[in-house]
């Protein structure tokens, strides 16, 4: 039996993060983090395309609650107490510089995962925190005020537990086991899997700001578009498929969504297209793209309206200028399936948050049983939310650990 004061459940991001605040707030207590892998923090070395998105500047916690389909409203205090700010500068006095992107997304100067990884490290070995991975959890049980926790490698007892674990199906089982309910996990952040004539041939092509509805439904959002191999995805598609979550799920992601990548109503494009049959009379229409539209996406939306390359502004009729603004402002294309981003896995569902005291973020059922990161039924859109709500339920749970 291997005592502790207090064990980390999982060494991600959240875990790591909790335990060196623990560690550094009262360096008497004997902390350790039980890793399954052979490897930790391997969602960090991944994130961001290896660069590690480390948060979004966004400063103003009303605003930054709103880009979490789940948990906004029980994040609002969370974010009062450690937010944006607060990340930069536990970061900076540890020697990571952070820097900012015109999107908002913050990364390590360094651009590189590693840089977040090595700070991670050091700090544990000098909080003398105890790294233990292959220790995949196989029961938790609490009997009086002592936690019991078997693993594959040995039996631990601690007073205070914190659970940090992500998406793990197996750790949600064993928490529903405690008497905790379980909201069921479905993927949060995807792409759009989308086999249409129009975009089958221009992977790559991005038009930086279109407004995206799924039909039949009151979602939509509006951002960067690109094509891919397999269909569309960025900011526009990727915020969709996080607030729809659990809606496309029940869909079996098969959906129809619209897509205005001009951000014009109908009316006004077949207006300005009337007026460039008159200006550009004796030019092409496959030719010249208009209204910013990527050249290769143009040549395709007016092949789709049946014209040939060499068909002229003059020559274009009324029914031909209304389809061709039809295929600008209200293109309708068939969903069928999802893909990962990149290699990044968010999904929605975890710990039912009714349960838990956003103060503190202990178990309303189990004292002494804390929660961080994913491991909650939270979850956000990309560009750095998702680890900024691990910074601040792990930092608020290791203040509470330690009172």
């Amino acid at each position: 039996m291997i005592q502790k004061d207090v064990l980390v459940i999982g060494g991600g991001a959240a875990g790591f993060f909790a335990a060196i605040n623990i560690a550094e707030a009262n360096p008497n207590l004997k902390v350790a983090i039980l890793e399954r892998g052979k490897e930790v923090l391997t969602k960090v070395k991944v994130s961001g395309g290896g660069r590690c998105n480390v948060t979004h500047a966004e400063f103003i916690p009303q605003e930054l609650v709103l880009n979490y389909p789940r948990g906004e409203k029980e994040l609002l205090g969370p974010f009062h107490q450690f937010m944006t700010g607060d990340t930069i500068e536990w970061f900076e006095k540890r020697g990571v510089a952070l820097k900012i992107e015109d999107d908002g997304r913050m990364f390590p100067i360094t651009d590189s995962s590693q840089t977040i990884i090595d700070c991670f490290l050091k700090e544990v070995k000098k909080h003398k925190v105890e790294v233990l991975t292959n220790h995949s959890v196989k029961s938790i049980e609490k009997s009086g005020d002592i936690f019991e926790i078997e693993t594959t490698q040995g039996v631990f007892q601690s007073k205070k537990v914190l659970v940090a674990t992500g998406s793990n199906p197996k750790i949600w089982q064993l928490l529903e086991g405690l008497g905790h309910s379980i909201a069921n996990p479905v993927p949060s952040l995807f792409t759009f899997n989308i086999k249409d004539e129009r975009i089958k041939n221009i992977p790559g092509v991005v038009v930086n700001n279109v407004s995206v509805k799924v039909l039949d439904s009151d979602l939509e959002s509006s951002g960067p578009l690109l094509v891919t191999h397999w269909g569309l995805s960025a900011p526009a598609i990727l915020k969709l498929s996080a607030f729809g979550a659990l809606e496309f799920a029940k869909k079996n992601y098969k959906f129809q969504i619209e897509i205005n990548f001009i951000k014009m109503s109908f009316e006004d494009c077949v207006e300005n297209l009337k007026n460039l049959k008159q200006r550009l009379a004796k030019k092409t229409v496959f030719k010249f793209a208009q209204f910013d539209v990527p050249k290769r996406l143009w040549h395709q939306l007016v092949l789709a309206i049946g014209i040939d390359n060499e068909t002229r502004w003059a020559d274009m009729n009324k029914e031909q200028l209304e389809a061709l603004a039809a295929q600008l402002t209200q293109a309708v294309f068939r969903v069928d399936g999802k893909s990962t981003f990149k290699e990044e896995f968010v999904t929605a569902g975890g710990i039912d948050l009714k349960e838990v005291n956003f103060k503190t973020f202990e178990s309303k059922l189990i004292p002494h049983l804390y929660f961080a990161g994913e491991v909650l039924n939270i979850d956000a859109v990309t560009g750095g939310f998702n680890f900024q709500n691990a910074w601040t339920s792990a930092f608020i749970a290791a203040k509470n650990i330690v009172k």
